[in-house]
């Protein structure tokens, strides 16, 4: 990817996403994006999917 293409992503991400920071305990990253890559998706689309399935797990109380 050229610099170019990298800023225009970059901005793109900027532009219509927020970004959240959590921290784990060491190891525990790649235990997730291990156990994400088994589901077939990143490491960010199964935090994501994590939290809405529990945002409606909630709503079900």
């Amino acid at each position: 990817m050229d610099n170019k293409h990298y800023e225009a992503v970059k901005k793109c991400a900027k532009n219509n996403y927020d970004e959240i920071k959590i921290l784990v305990p060491k190891g525990k990253k790649e235990e997730y994006r291990e156990h994400a890559k088994e589901q077939g998706e990143s490491l960010s689309a199964f935090i994501k999917r994590a939290i809405e399935h529990q945002i409606e797990d909630d709503d079900w109380k």
